[in-house]
């Protein structure tokens, strides 16, 4: 079993940045590929940040594509989302995913697949 539990989330004027965090814990040694799923009132789920543990690719929609980056430190375990240049539209709420594969990065975002999922972090974005 994997926990992830995100954190960062907030109220973000549109243009702001926000950089959200998961702390994954348990057999994180099963973890395939990460990523950062999101999902808006009415919306449907959608990934914007997917990253392989294997070679380290990653894959974003082109929603964000430019301003969402995904990275890593294996060393504490934990994933990041930074997300600049924010928009009203980006506003959801932001789920931490881990797949233990094999799964590609793009099908993980497009999908929004995961075996193991965080609680969520809101990120509103309005002035």
């Amino acid at each position: 079993q994997v926990q992830l539990v995100e954190s960062g989330g907030g109220l973000v004027q549109p243009g702001g940045s926000l950089r959200l965090s998961c702390a994954a814990s348990g057999s994180t040694s099963d973890i395939y590929a990460i990523g950062w799923v999101r999902q808006a009132p009415g919306k449907e789920r959608e990934g914007v940040g997917c990253m392989s543990n294997s070679d380290d690719s990653t894959y974003y929609p082109d929603s964000v594509k430019g301003r969402f980056t995904i990275s890593r430190d294996n060393a504490k375990n934990m994933v990041y989302l930074q997300m600049n240049s924010l928009k009203p539209e980006d506003t959801a709420v932001y789920y931490c995913a881990a797949d233990r594969g094999p799964i590609a990065v793009e099908a993980m975002c497009v999908l929004g697949a995961g075996d193991y999922w965080g609680q969520g972090t809101q990120v509103t974005v309005s002035s």
